[in-house]
């Protein structure tokens, strides 16, 4: 499933429930808790950060794994994320991802311009979906 955002703060709301009821329709409410997380922290992050000209959007894509959800979030900026030192402002997102995610990473957009962050969210071992 692809959708696309406004860069607004708003946006991720909306995008946690889009991803809850999708997580629900393939039988993953298992992994939704951490998943939801994970969204939460890399949709922000775009919000925040990916300073881009007006009208570019903010991508999701969620895509199902054989053991959970992938979940992607695009954006035109060319800075990629890097983890850092937390402090009383923030800075714990990417520590969390990496926390609650099977896997995560950064790569080149499909176009070469901005990139896309994601995380693969697995059922936990002695977990159920």
């Amino acid at each position: 499933m692809v959708s696309r955002w406004a860069r607004h703060a708003r946006c991720v709301a909306l995008a946690r429930a889009e991803l809850r009821k999708l997580l629900d329709s393939w039988g993953l409410a298992g992994v939704s808790d951490d998943a939801l997380v994970v969204l939460s922290e890399l949709l922000t992050n775009a919000v925040r950060h990916a300073r881009v000209s007006r009208g570019r959007e903010i991508e999701t894509r969620f895509s199902r794994e054989p053991h959970g959800v992938r979940i992607e979030v695009h954006d035109a900026a060319q800075d990629w994320p890097q983890p850092r030192m937390p402090d009383d402002c923030g800075g714990r997102g990417l520590t969390v991802v990496a926390e609650l995610a099977a896997c995560w990473g950064t790569e080149v957009r499909d176009g070469g311009i901005g990139k896309a962050v994601w995380a693969v969210v697995a059922v936990r071992v002695g977990g159920e979906a």
